[in-house]
């Protein structure tokens, strides 16, 4: 392990960072809020500078290996959720580093929760930042970086394979750098066309582009304290249009764009879209009452915003049915494709998981037979069906410890907050959703939660994004061996 390439490449992805939160400033100048523009440029210098000092002391280095492609991606996720903080202490829009942090990592790995009561309280460059740090995060900082820094082209695909959701990183060209910027010019494009579609109904031009930001990066910051649903219906039906389109792979995106029928031969494609329906249709019957139009829309809503995990909302699902609600947690595990701006398990690996099951039964019953796990038409290798294995029971090992320690936090603080609550907020930090059941539903936030509590969630945050490996890999002696 080379510890001088960890920092360079951290440094270099905080620099990144830095440089972003100009845009915000400029915003906050623009609506004449001095402040905040100028809590925002001072945040960009502090950031820059830590990075040109990583660079002038450490210097170019060479190729990076896998585990240090590894541990680069997670520092530089826990540090750059450190120095995204920044802004929001310096304007004192959020109150202590605890709830600073919780909201930039919250943003970040596009998870949603959120201690602001009304976002509509803050300032337009706070807002904007807000929202960017959802964007960005969502199709991936080091992915960008890969994209637009020679520095991070080098060794950039092992950086990329852990960094990108889903088992493994889909290639467009041979040289992952040019598959990069594809990627983002797509993400780009979609996010643009969302914002000038949302422009022309009944959000101003800036609601129009924070939304469309957190839209595609399925992250669910809001403007206003009752998310989508302070929208018209034009509005929620775009955005679920867009919240569709983010959980669908955006390699796939690339190609169906230039041969349609590539979405119809993807075998995940049609199991993500099976769900989406099946979902839907569920709390449309759960809900059913009421005008028919508005019943329709939230149950699509819903169903959309949670299997895509992007944690917008235009009805509090923490008030239907029990059974409605173990519905909704249950589908905080789901989430979209793989190469997906969504999180949680992954349409990919829910299809493994079912085959690889299936083969089993099958050899109870057929104990010579030769059975080959498939999605779709397509084998799977045995390496991905172990991977895929493994990657479950850390998921799920993962949310009964988070449930066993945010109870004991919870409990030792004295919270009213109920264990259904605390379960819901573990599963919607792990699968980067954002609002959980009760008090930190759509209604609700995390504000009374507890500080050890939110550090825990905000660790699960950043685990659940780069999809656990690359931290457990921290801990592990093995890779800080030279």
């Amino acid at each position: 392990m080379h510890r001088r390439h960890l920092v360079l490449i951290v440094g270099a992805v905080v620099t990144a960072a830095g440089l972003s939160m100009l845009v915000p400033a400029a915003v906050a100048l623009g609506y004449g809020e001095v402040g905040d523009a100028l809590a925002l440029a001072g945040s960009a210098g502090i950031s820059v500078l830590f990075g040109v000092l990583a660079w002038k002391v450490i210097g170019r280095t060479g190729e990076l290996s896998a585990r240090e492609g590894f541990a680069a991606v997670a520092l530089s996720w826990f540090a750059v959720a450190v120095f995204g903080s920044l802004p929001y202490l310096l304007s004192g829009a959020v109150d202590g580093p605890t709830n600073a942090f919780f909201e930039t990592a919250a943003g970040f790995t596009t998870t949603g929760s959120s201690i602001v009561p009304d976002p509509a309280a803050l300032g337009h460059g706070i807002l904007l930042w807000r929202a960017q740090t959802q964007w960005l995060g969502g199709m991936g900082i080091i992915v960008l970086g890969v994209a637009i820094l020679p520095l991070l082209g080098v060794g950039g695909v092992e950086l990329a394979r852990a960094e990108s959701p889903g088992p493994t990183p889909d290639r467009l060209t041979p040289r992952f750098r040019e598959t990069a910027k594809r990627l983002w010019w797509v993400y780009a494009g979609f996010t643009a066309v969302e914002a000038i579609l949302l422009s022309v109904g009944d959000m101003s031009v800036f609601d129009g582009i924070a939304h469309s930001f957190t839209t595609m990066s399925t992250g669910g910051f809001g403007t206003d304290a009752g998310s989508l649903g302070a929208f018209s219906a034009y509005s929620q039906w775009v955005v679920i249009a867009f919240m569709a389109m983010a959980g669908v792979s955006f390699a796939l995106h690339f190609r169906g764009l230039q041969r349609p029928g590539e979405y119809a031969r993807n075998a995940e494609f049609r199991v993500y879209l099976s769900i989406l329906a099946i979902a839907s249709v569920f709390f449309l019957v759960g809900t059913w009452g009421g005008a028919i139009a508005t019943t329709v829309r939230d149950a699509v809503f819903t169903a959309v915003s949670l299997v895509t995990t992007t944690g917008f909302a235009t009805a509090d699902f923490g008030q239907w049915a029990v059974a409605l609600q173990i519905a909704v947690v249950g589908l905080m595990f789901l989430g979209g494709m793989a190469g997906s701006t969504a999180g949680g398990v992954k349409t990919y690996r829910l299809g493994v998981l079912m085959g690889a099951a299936r083969n089993d039964l099958r050899r109870i019953m057929h104990p010579r037979g030769v059975f080959v796990t498939r999605l779709g038409r397509d084998p799977v290798p045995d390496s991905v069906v172990e991977s895929v294995q493994s990657f479950f029971l850390f998921y799920v090992a993962l949310f009964g410890v988070g449930i066993l320690f945010l109870g004991v936090f919870l409990s030792q603080a004295g919270s009213p907050i109920h264990l259904s609550t605390a379960a819901s907020a573990v599963a919607s930090a792990l699968g980067n959703i954002g609002p959980g059941l009760g008090e930190v539903g759509p209604s609700g936030n995390y504000l009374a939660v507890p500080a050890a509590g939110k550090w825990l969630l905000s660790v699960l945050m950043i685990v659940g994004r780069l999809e656990i490996f690359p931290v457990l890999l921290l801990l592990t002696r093995e890779l800080w061996r030279k």
